[in-house]
């Protein structure tokens, strides 16, 4: 795929400066924590607009306007989530570490469920595909894990396909009864970072897009639209980067 091809030509730019500018780095980092934030909260419905979202993260301002305790709670959530995954991305990707991702996103929005699969078999609405029966999840998971280890130690797919791959598999077993998204896309950045690429955002208003690529992918076994999508996330994160070193 030529956007795979310009993502990997883009990546030995970057390798090819490092070290990085510390400070550049870190105002890169903020600004990806607020935007990812925002937009992976909003993909699930989460009303905050982006500059509430920074209040919240920047200033810790809670932000009235009939917005719910919960919608607060998922701003900070993801935000801790996000470091975690930043800070386990030497570690082997385990079924326990994907529980930790879970739990912080549920954290004190759903303490019975948070990082607990679920036990009860749900329907995805408007999806044209079933997913993982709940007595089926702990297998399963245990075949994503082993999958994915696999994929990692033979490197027979590129990582960007690997990570997308990752994200539709995971959430076509939809382990737990909430967050399967935001777990799945912080799942994805998790592969992206473990092999020396940028992790990617996947805008709100690309929903409709993004949606139509993991149920083809759920209905067909065909990642390529989810792969082409994400390459592209990736190749505009490296020229942005770029651009600013």
């Amino acid at each position: 795929m030529q956007n795979i091809k310009q993502a990997t030509e883009l990546k030995e730019q970057l390798d090819r400066q490092r070290p990085l500018d510390a400070v550049t780095v870190q105002r890169l980092k903020e600004d990806f924590f607020i935007r990812n934030t925002y937009h992976s909260n909003a993909i699930e419905g989460n009303t905050l607009t982006i500059y509430e979202t920074k209040a919240i993260l920047e200033d810790g301002i809670t932000v009235g306007n009939g917005k719910t305790l919960r919608e607060h709670m998922e701003v900070i959530n993801h935000r801790d989530a996000i470091q975690y995954v930043e800070s386990v991305i030497t570690r082997p990707l385990t079924e326990y570490l994907i529980r930790n991702i879970h739990s912080l996103i549920l954290r004190g929005i759903d303490t019975d469920h948070a990082g607990a699969y679920r036990r009860q078999d749900v329907v995805i609405t408007g999806a044209s595909h079933s997913v993982t029966a709940h007595v089926k999840i702990a297998e399963d998971m245990e075949e994503l894990i082993r999958w994915y280890t696999s994929a990692v130690k033979n490197k027979h797919d590129h990582p960007i396909e690997i990570a997308s791959m990752l994200h539709s598999k995971f959430v076509n077993i939809h382990p737990f009864l909430d967050g399967n998204g935001r777990t799945g896309r912080l799942l994805m950045n998790f592969e992206l970072m473990r092999a020396g690429y940028l992790p990617v955002i996947i805008q709100v208003d690309d929903r409709e897009k993004y949606y139509e690529a993991l149920d083809h992918a759920g209905v067909n076994n065909d990642y390529t639209m989810l792969i082409d999508m994400v390459a592209s996330l990736e190749v505009g994160a490296l020229e942005k980067y770029l651009e600013l070193l």
